[in-house]
């Protein structure tokens, strides 16, 4: 049989070849076909349908030429008579074609691309907008998968505040921690310091007291912190991945709806030549034109589909993984939050000293006021050095170790702490009690 026509092929390169097709119950195969006498030269596929015998084959595309079927030829038959011809065949039908080599990439014109700027475009617009601009509004641009970028950025923000929560959270507990832990050693060294027994067993407890609560400060934020690492993999990798996927997804969608755009108005434009009974070139020279955009449209379709179900499937995933780890989050904040403030409550109480019983005059602390009696006192034993002299330093001296315990044994004291260093670190324990 020869199936060589004369046609104009715009340089796209044809493979002949034959394919068996298995047909369903209700004797179909699952195509549509198109041109055919008396326009066009040739038939072709203008559409494989979803779950088909064709589409599960898929040998058939859109765009390639039916040559002829069962060994019979197709040429000068009417697309109706051709489909007479497959659905007399039952079980079996052999179909003999010439698969078109196109590259998507000639069919994506400028005439696409300003449709698909039209379509995202119109994507934001209300239908009554679109109506008054003029501009249709396919039924593919109120989709709801594009609607969920909104979510999405709702969603993150909510993940950013809780961040931002947790790091203030985490910061505030170190800083009390820290202080407990400077409580704990200032009690701890006025208790080693305290003559009386009772008085010194009481800090000590104290101080320990403090420090349990400094550890369990340090077990809270060990707790809490690994939510940072896991608001961040939501927020900075989950997140971004779908909205990524979304947005590929509703590019290809517009390209898929520029696509069907162009189909439609080539029809269009065929119908109202056909009407006038005026011949169309690209129609009478073989379509290919036609069955370019066509096979453009089904490939856009088919990665329109499988983005469609990765949005979908991704999308559900997440929301799951947002209400889960959300609860889960929750969850381990106030346990760690509970469990802490139980401790710290629990180790309080065990740690009842109060009051604490000292008595001044045999306690190691060195109280000096900063006020003008402790200044007359200063100059006052600063006179008495100048007037006294060395002599009178002496016996001074001798006066001191008599009374021992007196008014002179406490400067003694004083003075001995200021000589090793250790009156100043009292005062500023003083100080930060």
């Amino acid at each position: 049989m020869d199936f060589d026509y004369e046609e104009d092929k715009l340089g796209i390169p044809t493979i002949p070849g034959k394919v068996v097709i298995q047909k369903d119950p209700q004797n179909m195969i699952g195509i549509s076909i198109g041109g055919g006498a008396p326009l066009c030269p040739c038939l072709y596929v203008v559409q494989v349908f979803d779950n088909a015998p064709a589409a599960k084959d898929g040998t058939l595309m859109a765009g390639d030429e039916i040559v002829g079927v069962n060994g019979k030829s197709v040429k000068g038959k009417t697309k109706v008579e051709v489909a007479k011809m497959i659905q007399a065949v039952k079980g079996e039908v052999t179909m003999y074609y010439n698969k078109l080599q196109a590259d998507p990439k000639l069919g994506k014109t400028m005439d696409i691309v300003m449709k698909k700027a039209k379509h995202r475009l119109v994507e934001s617009m209300s239908s009554s907008t679109a109506d008054a601009l003029g501009l249709s509004r396919a039924i593919l641009c109120n989709d709801g998968l594009v609607k969920k970028l909104d979510e999405l950025e709702r969603t993150a923000e909510l993940y950013k505040g809780l961040m931002e929560h947790t790091k203030r959270l985490l910061k505030a507990f170190f800083e009390l921690s820290q202080t407990h832990k400077s409580f704990g050693d200032v009690f701890s060294v006025i208790g080693v310091r305290e003559p009386q027994p009772a008085a010194s067993e009481a800090f000590v407890k104290f101080a320990e007291a403090h420090r349990s609560i400094e550890k369990f400060g340090v077990r809270l934020l060990k707790t809490v912190k690994p939510m940072l690492s896991d608001l961040n993999t939501y927020l900075n990798k989950a997140v971004p991945d779908t909205k990524l996927t979304i947005r590929k997804y509703a590019d290809t969608k517009f390209e898929y709806l520029s696509y069907c755009l162009k189909v439609k108005e080539m029809d269009d434009e065929e119908y109202s030549y056909a009407a006038l009974q005026e011949p169309l070139y690209r129609v009478g020279t073989g379509n290919y034109e036609y069955r370019l955009i066509l096979r453009c449209r089904q490939d856009a379709r088919a990665r329109f589909a499988k983005l469609r179900k990765d949005v979908m499937e991704k999308i559900e995933l997440l929301d799951q993984k947002h209400v889960q780890d959300i609860v889960f989050q929750l969850q381990r904040f106030v346990s760690a939050m509970s469990r802490y403030h139980d401790d710290c409550n629990a180790v309080l109480k065990e740690a009842d000293v109060f009051p604490i019983e000292v008595d001044l005059a045999r306690t190691m602390l060195s109280y000096e006021s900063q006020g003008p009696y402790a200044e007359t006192g200063h100059r006052h034993r600063h006179d008495d050095d100048e007037d006294d002299g060395d002599d009178e330093e002496d016996n001074r001296g001798g006066d001191d170790d008599e009374e021992g315990g007196g008014g002179g044994g406490q400067d003694d004291g004083a003075g001995m702490m200021a000589d090793d260093g250790t009156e100043e670190n009292g005062e500023k324990l003083i100080d930060d009690l």
